[in-house]
């Protein structure tokens, strides 16, 4: 006979995979059109001021909706409708890109890609947190699968475009976007919030609130300063974290060819994905606040040698350990903030930490591109690197108040 209620246990670490393999081949086709979009800009007349302007709002929104979608994850009961949703839109809307003319159509696709990105986002993630005590190792398992998405996706660029040229590539992403959406909606289940309440992480003791008032925004009000200050340095640090195509510009600027550009993409998401799951797990059991901190300190001095550009040799060594960076912060971060909070908000901070940070990474984006524009491409590199060790040294310090915040 079967059951007509699998074990809730099996359903949580299935879930884990099954968002792992959404990843894989969503980023998959993002990534396929991700390391060509600068190439293709130029082709269409645009330049990096258009990039900072396309980057830059695009990513934005995806942070920005999260307000909306993290709000709407911790008031409902099925989150799946919503994240299977996202991913449809994102991989609708990539394979168009084959059909723009001007750069303001390219944003227009983005902004739809985006979107979609920014409403999944904080459901997957809430969905995620409910599957799984080990947060750090959870996040870092999808991380990685996410980034090996990331890896294939140059790859097959780099094999389709002397074929197929740009527009080819494009279309070709429809493939790996169909499989994530089919994956999506058969695999992912949804978690009893019963069991799901057994899975909080115990640092997650938020201050009583007044009678009446959980439920709603007013719940930000009684969230741990830890997490608030936490907040703080990630913005700070996302202030010199402009778009990852200006480190392409940089190293089309002296002398890797355009058709290295899918190259550029995969040698620093071999590293993501090599070290994400470890980072994670390490979280788990080691500082998190230390761990994101040491990944600062990785992006600062990546952008040093961008700034210097010494040689080639060198800006290929720099873009591999660049993915050391991301490995240290991405899944580290996202367990961090959803350990400092109580169960019931956990969306909303999850929204609220990407919608801040990422009004920091337009600023960031839209700051680069006019700087490059004015000064050359020295200068906006060593702000961000001066940046980031502000902030790695602002990270670490958010400890000293963990204990009075919570």
């Amino acid at each position: 006979m079967f059951e007509a209620d699998p074990d809730p246990r099996q359903k949580s670490a299935r879930n884990i995979y099954v968002f792992g393999f959404t990843s894989l081949f969503n980023d998959t086709a993002s990534e396929m059109a991700y390391w060509v979009l600068p190439a293709f800009l130029a082709s269409i007349g645009a330049g990096p001021a258009q990039l900072g302007v396309i980057e830059g709002i695009a990513e934005s929104v995806a942070s920005l909706v999260q307000l909306f979608s993290g709000y709407l994850a911790d008031r409902i009961s099925h989150r799946k409708p919503i994240v299977v949703a996202g991913y449809f839109v994102a991989n609708l809307v990539k394979p168009l890109l084959a059909l723009v003319t001007s750069w303001r159509q390219v944003l227009a696709i983005r902004f739809a890609d985006r979107f979609s990105k920014g409403i999944r986002a904080a459901p997957r993630d809430v969905m995620v947190a409910e599957s799984s005590s080990r947060l750090g190792s959870a996040y870092g398992l999808i991380q990685a699968m996410d980034s090996a998405g990331a890896v294939m996706g140059p790859l097959a660029a780099l094999f389709l475009l002397p074929l197929y040229g740009l527009r080819g590539v494009f279309w070709a992403a429809a493939v790996p976007g169909f499989l994530c959406f089919i994956i999506a909606l058969i695999g992912i289940k949804e978690v009893p919030k019963a069991h799901a309440a057994t899975l909080a992480p115990p640092s997650a003791a938020p201050r009583k609130p007044p009678a009446g008032e959980l439920g709603g925004w007013r719940d930000l009000a009684i969230l741990p300063g830890a997490f608030y200050y936490v907040l703080l340095a990630v913005t700070l640090f996302s202030l010199g974290n402009s778009s990852d195509m200006f480190l392409v510009l940089r190293a089309q600027s002296i002398g890797i060819p355009v058709s290295r550009a899918p190259l550029l993409g995969l040698v620093f998401n071999i590293t993501f994905t090599m070290f994400s799951w470890p980072a994670g797990d390490l979280s788990d059991r080691f500082s998190r606040r230390a761990i994101a901190a040491a990944g600062y300190l990785v992006f600062a001095a990546v952008y040093f040698v961008f700034a210097l550009a010494p040689s080639a040799t060198a800006i290929w060594i720099a873009m591999a350990s660049y993915g050391m960076f991301y490995a240290l912060t991405n899944a580290v971060l996202k367990a961090l903030v959803v350990e400092t909070v109580a169960q019931p908000v956990r969306g909303r901070a999850l929204g609220v930490y990407a919608a801040v940070t990422s009004v920091a990474t337009l600023g960031a984006s839209l700051i680069t591109g006019g700087l490059w524009k004015h000064y050359g491409p020295r200068v906006p590199f060593y702000a961000s690197a001066a940046i980031a060790a502000l902030a790695a040294g602002l990270l670490l310090g958010s400890s000293a108040v963990r204990g009075s915040a919570d």
